[in-house]
């Protein structure tokens, strides 16, 4: 059996596969990323999970596509936390853009994630490339949603946001600077708790012209650092992954026409995308 898994900051999909491509069963567990959760806390994370836990010998082939796992030492951290648990799989570590790709094209184009964290990387119908390093919440991530998170929060503090706003902001949310702190530097997932609060502004029943003027920003910082600085960026579609990319979809859009971009699809989330390549590889 197969197991598949992308892998977020915030929270990760897995799909268990028969040989046959069927679906064994769909699952959450919180998010993996091991740049920003400790080893120990991965473990306890995923054999938390009842599915996982009852197959840990069963599973043969696991793919885990994940944030953070761009570069060697995370990627070999969550490789053996992996081995641990699954101890009869031939387990292969992916960073997450590849999972992007997979769910949205198999032509050439720029894939682009805004979820949780931010990336991107241009597909030449074979192989991914991605010449820009990923180096997280704290120096990149433009457009995320701790990337929006992070905004709101200063913003509040520095009374750049409108009184009313602030008013709704501060009644929903724990803004009390010691909570803040602790969250942000002394427990696991600092980069999902800022984007916790990014539910903010995606849940009003209409983006008001502050919250306009955040995202366009956000997006067009993202489109100026993350797809301009890709050679192929007028040639080929832009398309969008995440839970991000998808509740922005007009404001992508708008952006893109200014720069002359071709926007290409959207996907809220790729594991679905991810599934049918999976069963067409199995059965074919």
């Amino acid at each position: 059996m197969t197991l598949i898994t992308d892998g977020g900051s915030t929270k990760c999909d897995w799909v268990l596969l028969d040989n046959s491509g069927a679906v064994v069963f769909k699952t959450t567990t919180l998010g993996l990323n091991p740049t920003v959760v400790s080893r120990d806390e991965l473990h306890s994370r995923i054999a938390s999970n009842e599915y996982l836990s009852a197959n840990f010998k069963k599973v043969e082939t696991l793919h885990f596509y994940g944030a953070g796992c761009g570069t060697l030492t995370p990627r070999s951290i969550l490789n053996e936390v992996l081995n641990i648990l699954f101890t009869n799989a031939k387990v292969e570590v992916f960073e997450d853009l590849t999972a992007a790709v997979y769910a949205v094209t198999t032509k050439p184009g720029i894939v682009c994630i805004l979820g949780t964290g931010s990336n991107s990387c241009y597909f030449d119908g074979t192989k991914v490339h991605a010449p820009i390093p990923a180096l997280g919440y704290t120096l990149m991530d433009e457009a995320s949603g701790n990337y929006f998170g992070k905004k709101l929060l200063r913003d509040y503090f520095y009374n750049k946001m409108p009184l009313q706003i602030a008013s709704q902001f501060e009644s929903e949310f724990n803004l009390e600077p010691d909570e803040i702190k602790v969250n942000l530097y002394k427990k696991a997932n600092p980069n999902a708790y800022l984007a916790s609060f990014t539910q903010f502004i995606f849940t009003q029943e209409e983006i008001n012209p502050y919250f306009y003027a955040l995202i366009k920003n956000g997006i067009s910082e993202f489109i100026e650092c993350r797809i301009l600085n890709l050679k192929q960026a007028a040639d080929v579609p832009i398309h969008f992954i995440g839970s991000i990319a998808h509740f922005s979809k007009q404001i992508i859009k708008e952006c893109c026409d200014e720069y002359s971009l071709n926007l290409g699809t959207i996907v809220q989330r790729p594991i679905d995308g991810l599934i049918e390549y999976y069963k067409n590889r199995i059965t074919n």
